[in-house]
């Protein structure tokens, strides 16, 4: 059996509240500043939206910008930004065959449609007979078609020629997670050369605002700092896209490409919540990932009761010293994309000099974890490049 390959990091992608680019989130998480926040269109429940892009920088096509719904332009912008830094992006034999991984939850609704539905129920003779009605003959199949969750990955093949296979993981959190274990497992066992992972979260929406705050796990009225919630609990979300182009070193170096930081390892797991469950599979995953001393932790805590005290707890015990930061700070949670976002930070921490080893937690709001190591690549295969 031979070793596993070693997986670097090549380009990266971001959109969110902090800005567009690296460079962005980068000045923003030195800054400590208080993310971008709109407390006002969905009071009292805040949200981080993302900064206004200009899509043709990205997307050309004003065809293809009109038929995406905007959790679509963001993530295909950002998976535009990381090809671009990872200089593949006019190699079209390169984005051929390169494999594409995705974290996407549900489309988004048509709140027109939905209203007249819901106007119309409450008139109903018979409520369940003029559902049924309504559901068959307003919610079309393009309709339907329009919100699967593939379509992100779709629209990224379409728009930038990224054609090799593809796959769309659903499950809130998890799903960051495991697109990014299963994109590194493969690299590393040498069944792929180079992929292109990462997903994108549109939080200004009244229906997934309506859906979490069912659950309780929303923070209001005002944004506070993930690890100071107390009286109030839960997540803001934040808009965003984020995208990384991970490859075998062997294969940078070969065509050139800077290797920006390694990712070692992706441990994931999914405990029965209770207490102390997620202090025990936090250290568990620790060392699966092979965590020794990071210089700093990005944290994907979502600010929920409980499990945020609990992972802050462990946090002290397994890094000692080390910097906590909170991803929700810079970017909002972003659901699917958080791991993704906490990956690519990292990258650009190690890349910047700023760290050597850096670990990153994916701990969901309802279930599943998640531990990943990033660490320097060492010396950097070809010509060094910009990543913007």
């Amino acid at each position: 059996m031979t070793d596993p390959r070693n997986v670097v990091v090549t380009g990266l992608g971001l959109v969110s509240c902090a800005g567009e680019g690296v460079a962005a989130h980068l000045a923003a998480f030195r800054s400590g500043e208080a993310p971008r926040t709109d407390a006002e269109t969905f009071a009292p429940y805040p949200v981080h939206p993302a900064a206004p892009l200009v899509l043709d920088g990205q997307i050309p096509k004003k065809s293809d910008q009109r038929q995406m719904e905007p959790w679509q332009r963001l993530g295909v912008y950002a998976a535009g930004l990381a090809l671009d830094a990872a200089g593949a992006k006019a190699d079209a034999g390169l984005k051929a065959a390169m494999h594409l991984v995705v974290a996407a939850g549900g489309g988004e609704r048509d709140y027109a449609v939905d209203g007249q539905i819901l106007t119309g129920l409450r008139g109903a003779a018979d409520p369940g007979a003029y559902l049924n009605e309504r559901l068959q003959n307003d919610l079309r199949p393009t309709l339907f078609l329009a919100q699967l969750s593939n379509l992100l990955a779709g629209n990224i093949a379409i728009v930038h020629g990224v054609t090799g296979a593809s796959r769309t993981f659903m499950g809130e959190e998890s799903s960051g997670v495991d697109a990014l274990r299963i994109a590194q497992a493969r690299i590393a066992a040498g069944q792929l050369d180079v992929v292109l992972v990462g997903g994108s979260y549109n939080a200004e929406r009244a229906d997934v605002l309506l859906i979490h705050e069912m659950g309780g796990y929303l923070s209001k009225p005002d944004y506070r700092p993930v690890f100071a919630r107390g009286d109030a609990p839960g997540f803001v979300l934040g808009s965003g896209g984020a995208f990384l182009v991970l490859e075998s070193e062997e294969h940078a170096r070969n065509r050139g490409a800077r290797a920006l930081a390694r990712l070692d390892a992706v441990a994931s797991d999914r405990t029965k919540r209770v207490p102390g469950s997620v202090a025990k599979s936090l250290a568990g995953l620790w060392s699966t990932a092979g965590l020794r001393a990071p210089d700093a932790v990005i944290s994907g805590a979502t600010g929920c009761a409980g499990i945020t005290e609990e992972e802050r707890d462990a946090l002290n015990d397994l890094a000692p010293g080390a910097p906590v930061r909170a991803l929700g700070d810079l970017t909002g949670h972003t659901l699917e994309v958080a791991a993704p976002f906490g990956a690519a930070l990292a990258t650009a921490l190690v890349a910047a000099g700023e760290a050597r080893e850096v670990a990153v937690t994916a701990v969901g709001h309802r279930r599943g974890e998640g531990v990943l190591r990033i660490t320097a690549a060492g010396e950097a295969a070809g010509t060094a490049r910009e990543t913007s």
